[in-house]
């Protein structure tokens, strides 16, 4: 083992100046380290650092739901995170975090967060144009660029009952109070049969049928008969179609298309995978 060699030209004036040219520079370094260890962090609770990407994280998924974060805001979001922190310590001190039900919770957080993390990225890498959104629009434009009907009904079970129903009309009875008292449709019946506004697809074939053949103040001369009972319809008014715009009507097109092509995603991977 070498042994401390004293060095005659080595001035005890020096080791001390060298020590106080240095010491101003490690001084200076653990200050550094313990600003930006400062800056990293919202506080320390019970000596263990909070750092402040807890509030970011918090912050980004209110900005994700749409709401925005507001210097008031920002401040509960701090508080809540220093909250967090001081119930988990709590939970941890009394090994809440060692059981295996927390352990099986956290497996399904993680895989919930993962989960989300995927369609969130499948739907940035494939979002929905607004050629697909104005192209859904035009489809149901399509669809509904027909006429609207007016009509009012009466529903039995037995045609029969349909029959007396027809013969009470001839005879001057009031189609609103025939329905109000025979009709068994619970919608309509209680209104006097009245069916408001609606385009013929939204009725079964054989109902659209045969209140489209109808002019205006008609009533159908027979029963119809349906998958519901039979039918006595009298046709009120016709109009035209009135079409949302499509500025009205884009978020919820949006919506229910990202939301299929979501699932046509989802549906793919399922077929995909190997299941045994």
């Amino acid at each position: 083992m070498r042994g401390f060699v004293f060095n005659p030209t080595y001035s005890f004036e020096s080791f001390f100046m060298k020590i106080s040219l240095i010491n101003p520079l490690i001084v200076g370094l653990i200050a550094c380290a313990s600003l930006a260890a400062q800056a990293q962090n919202l506080a320390i609770v019970n000596g263990k650092p909070v750092p402040k990407a807890r509030v970011q994280a918090l912050a980004a998924q209110l900005e994700r739901s749409g709401r925005a974060v507001t210097p008031e805001m920002e401040q509960q979001l701090r508080e809540e995170v220093i909250l967090r922190e001081i119930f988990m310590q709590e939970a941890q001190s009394m090994g809440m975090d060692a059981t295996e039900e927390f352990k099986v919770q956290m497996d399904l957080a993680r895989q919930g967060l993962l989960i989300r993390e995927l369609f969130g990225e499948y739907q940035r890498k494939s979002p929905v144009t607004d050629a697909d959104v104005r192209a859904e629009y035009d489809k149901f434009a399509a669809a509904n660029s027909t006429k609207e009907y007016k009509a009012r009904h009466i529903l039995v079970d037995k045609e029969e009952k349909a029959k007396t129903a027809l013969a009470s009309l001839k005879k001057g009875g009031k189609f609103e109070d025939i329905a109000k008292k025979q009709s068994k449709d619970p919608g309509s019946g209680a209104k006097g049969g009245d069916l408001d506004w609606a385009n013929p697809n939204s009725f079964v074939k054989e109902f659209s049928v045969a209140m489209t053949a109808l002019k205006k103040g008609e009533t159908t001369a027979t029963p119809v008969k349906s998958q519901f009972g039979y039918h006595i319809i009298r046709l009120d008014d016709i109009r035209n179609a009135e079409l949302p715009k499509f500025d009205d009507v884009k978020p919820q097109i949006l919506q229910q298309l990202q939301q299929a092509k979501l699932g046509e995603y989802q549906q793919s991977l399922r077929e995909k995978a190997k299941i045994e």
